[in-house]
């Protein structure tokens, strides 16, 4: 279990703000991050989850001149809307911020200084694209042409979206704003020098034991390949301005997981605390995909060690797979995508949690989203299941004993040291990010109390009524804790339910193994079912959207 002496900082990666939040988003870290999160108060640590939009960069100031909005007009209507969407799939964000902050940008400059200061920066001459009709340079995604490898056209420089690879140099290049052919003009950039970091790196990777050793391993071979100084200077107007450096800003990813702690200061100091201490008195976790480790593992903690450890470096960066759609890469070009607002109107919000934590592996293997997969775990095992469950005990109670907990007549040790099991094994795997195993021991939990109902029959044997309904609100009670990290608006309706006071959100994860905490004569509240079975033609409905603009 968690050191609950000890509290939490736990970041999840920077939505880019150009654009809704689809389920793809969701799978690998915002859901795991929030799901730790919530067993982690209930743990009695004091957990701070924090996240911000990533404001900077070319894409946003394309698409804002698209929309004749500002830049930060852009990304103040895309903050408001993903903080929107993360909160209506239950995403418990402490403090949801900017990158544009003015603390951040402060931030940022302050650390680069700082590197300077301690010889970790110099400056050299690049030769870049630059646009003479538009009187600027063209970052990568200002310049399209023809792929060298798969002669697809008009495919970014950075990018192929055909074939996926990254040309060395595109074809017939031109400039996306205006579509002339641009020059190649001399520039001079900031280099931050990560090649000489590589040992301490190592070191670093091979001590921290909370790190995934598949991952570790493969970044500490990029390490032996040797590592090469990362150009940290772009020729834009939008992102963080470089002190004393007139028309550049910081690449995006020298600014972005700064992010992080400067979120973090902020709301701790406004809250009267001190954001830099319990920075580096907490366990930090950073939730990322697989596509950002690099970023994660080499970057991050290189500025960090650059620093003198100002701040402390991760203790964990749980990082997970890319989530499919019906077994294809999720593609908004092809409509192949589900977007989350769209999804939580459709479904309770809660489904989806319990599908994707079920499925989400604490690995980089790929997961998918699968509509008949949904249909029969929400269907089978959620409502069959715990909903099932729930339910009759209530359900009962209120029929046959006037809503009003009944005494027990005496309680099997063995329904105590089950439930007892249940909770520390689960609890065990949730505190190693182990979440889809954590919810299957409670799972079986929840059908061994179905098996028990349904053996007791309380309908039928009068004599062990009293304790078999007992027994089994109490059991409805602990499953409310155990699954409100998984499905946290159906277990405040238990709870409220149950009608027991405060919120289930503010219970400890231990209480779940008190097999007498309600109380004969206690009366519950108005009983109604939890969930609400989802209907064969609803799944065929979403299936057919797919690919359909």
């Amino acid at each position: 279990m968690p050191d609950s002496s000890k509290s939490a900082v736990v970041t999840s990666a920077l939505p880019y703000a150009n654009g809704e939040i689809h389920l793809g988003h969701i799978a690998s870290t915002y859901l795991p991050a929030d799901i730790f999160t919530r067993f982690s108060r209930l743990s009695g640590i004091k957990a701070y989850h924090i996240c911000a939009t990533d404001d900077f960069g070319t894409p946003i100031l394309i698409m804002a001149e698209k929309d004749k909005k500002s830049p930060e007009e852009y990304v103040a209507l895309w903050n408001r809307r993903d903080h929107e969407d993360f909160s209506s799939l239950g995403i418990s964000f402490d403090f949801f911020y900017k990158t544009s902050s003015k603390e951040n940008v402060e931030f940022v400059q302050y650390v680069f200084k700082k590197l300077r200061e301690n010889g970790h920066i110099y400056d050299q001459n690049v030769i870049q694209f630059y646009c003479t009709f538009d009187d600027k340079f063209l970052p990568d995604r200002y310049v399209i042409g023809k792929c060298p490898y798969c002669g697809a056209e008009n495919q970014y420089s950075d990018l192929c979206e055909k074939c996926g690879r990254v040309p060395d140099q595109i074809l017939e290049p031109k400039c996306a704003i205006c579509g002339r052919p641009p020059v190649k003009k001399e520039s001079r950039h900031h280099f931050f020098r990560l090649s000489s970091f590589g040992q301490r790196l190592k070191e670093w990777l091979s001590t921290n034991q909370n790190l995934q050793p598949e991952v570790r391993n493969y970044v500490i071979n990029w390490i032996n390949e040797g590592l090469q100084d990362w150009d940290i200077t772009r020729d834009l107007s939008w992102g963080v301005p470089i002190p004393e450096t007139k028309g550049k800003v910081f690449y995006g990813w020298f600014d972005n997981h700064l992010c992080y702690i400067s979120s973090l200061v902020k709301f701790v100091s406004d809250n009267g605390g001190n954001g830099k201490k319990v920075w580096n008195e907490s366990d930090v976790y950073h939730f990322i995909g697989k596509d950002i480790v690099y970023h994660h593992y080499l970057f991050l903690p290189a500025m960090r060690l650059g620093i003198d450890s100002e701040y402390k470096l991760p203790d964990c960066i749980p990082t997970r797979g890319h989530l499919m759609l019906q077994n294809q890469k999720i593609s908004k070009s092809r409509n192949w995508y589900i977007g989350l607002r769209d999804f939580t109107s459709a479904f309770n919000p809660d489904y989806l949690r319990f599908y994707i934590a079920s499925v989400v592996t604490y690995s980089q293997d790929d997961l998918n989203f699968d509509f008949d997969a949904f249909y029969a775990r929400i269907n089978n095992e959620l409502i069959a299941n715990v909903g099932n469950f729930v339910n009759r005990a209530l359900s009962f109670t209120q029929k046959s004993f006037g809503g009003r907990v009944p005494e027990p007549a005496g309680i099997d040790d063995s329904l105590g040291k089950e439930l007892a099991a249940a909770v520390d094994e689960a609890g065990a795997l949730l505190s190693c990010n182990e979440i889809d195993k954590a919810l299957k021991r409670i799972l079986k939990y929840s059908s061994y109390m179905n098996q028990y109902f349904q053996a007791s029959a309380p309908w039928a044997n009068n004599d062990t009524a009293n304790t078999t309904l007992y027994v089994s609100l109490n059991a409805v009670r602990s499953l409310a804790i155990l699954l409100e990290p998984y499905v946290p608006f159906s277990c405040e309706k238990i709870w409220s339910q149950l009608k027991l006071g405060g919120s289930v959100h503010e219970q400890t994860w231990e209480s779940a193994k008190e097999i007498s905490a309600v109380a004969p004569g206690h009366e519950l509240d108005r009983v109604e079912p939890i969930f609400r079975k989802i209907e064969a033609k609803e799944i065929e409905q979403w299936k057919n959207k797919l690919g359909k603009p």
